[in-house]
């Protein structure tokens, strides 16, 4: 990837990378009670991995100057 990126590009990537992390540990809490124990995984829907499924983002056409 280019060393600098578009601000859009940027923005979008940020969006991306929430959508990695695990739910928090009190979701556990909240959910199952107190007693279980579970990995905080089983409880986020989606899982990105960064090697496995590519974005395919493109930068937003910017209007060439006169």
């Amino acid at each position: 990837m280019a060393h600098y990126k578009s601000i859009s590009k940027k923005l979008r990537l940020g969006k991306h990378q929430r959508r990695t992390k695990w739910a928090p540990f009190w979701i556990s809490l909240r959910v199952l009670g107190t007693g279980k124990k579970v990995h905080p995984s089983n409880f986020t829907s989606i899982k990105r991995n960064w090697k496995r499924h590519k974005l395919k983002l493109k930068p937003r056409k910017i209007k060439k100057r006169r």
